[in-house]
């Protein structure tokens, strides 16, 4: 008489055992292809009746204890998140590159061409006032620096160009910078308004903000060659060169 096997020690999984590894794949796969954390009721939801949810996810949780991502309970729901200790190896340091509005284009000419000049110099030469953050945003580039402060009333603060505003456009030095006469001839420099033609140019009572078109802030940085053809602009008429 043949014994029949004890079912104890059967390799092959249970029925219960295959429900079981089912119930956890369709949760890991429900909380991996959701954008939100998943709560539990949204789990029972796509779960056979019956399964054991808190055990589920405890054991997916173990599972990915030491894993690259993990199983965590953020904001009432569960989320697969990086794990914490790899943070500074997923940081991506990028370089953000910004175009420049016109304003501040020929702000960074007026001051390479006239250094030291104050802020005061700068709206005289350029003939309306000068919007806020277009200083704030050439020193944030690095283009520009402080060279310390005009022995007048008030002790304005004057600036200057710095090394970084020669690496970007390609100079060795300031005397680099093109002349009166190479402008000219390049066509880059325009003409002053016949009288009664261009009206108030010169008059210093516009403003800025006012002036500028909507959108000038773009969110790349000019090329050199852009920014050379449009920088000179505040020289012209003037007559004076590097």
């Amino acid at each position: 008489m043949t014994d029949s096997p004890d079912p104890r020690l059967s390799l092959e999984p249970s029925e219960d055992d295959e429900r079981a590894a089912q119930a956890l794949r369709i949760m890991e796969a429900v909380i991996f292809a959701a954008a939100r954390p998943v709560d539990e009721e949204t789990l029972a939801a796509q779960l056979p009746q019956g399964t054991d949810i808190e055990r589920g996810l405890a054991t997916l949780a173990a599972h990915y204890s030491r894993r690259g991502i993990q199983l965590v309970k953020v904001a009432g729901g569960w989320s697969f998140r990086t794990a914490p200790d790899l943070a500074d190896r997923l940081t991506v340091h990028r370089v953000v590159r910004r175009r420049l509005s016109r304003a501040a284009l020929e702000t960074l000419a007026i001051i390479a061409y006239h250094q030291p000049v104050t802020r005061a110099e700068v709206e005289d030469i350029r003939g309306v006032h000068l919007g806020r953050g277009t200083l704030d945003l050439l020193l944030e580039a690095g283009w520009i620096a402080p060279k310390g402060r005009r022995r007048t009333p008030g002790r304005p603060v004057t600036w200057v160009t710095t090394p970084a505003f020669l690496e970007h456009f390609g100079l060795d030095d300031l005397d680099d910078l093109p002349g009166l006469e190479e402008l000219e001839a390049a066509g880059l420099l325009e003409a002053d308004p016949p009288a009664g033609e261009g009206g108030e140019a010169g008059s210093g009572e516009r403003d800025e903000d006012a002036a500028e078109p909507a959108g000038e802030m773009e969110d790349e940085a000019p090329d050199a060659d852009e920014a050379a053809s449009t920088t000179v602009v505040p020289l012209a008429g003037r007559g004076s060169a590097p």
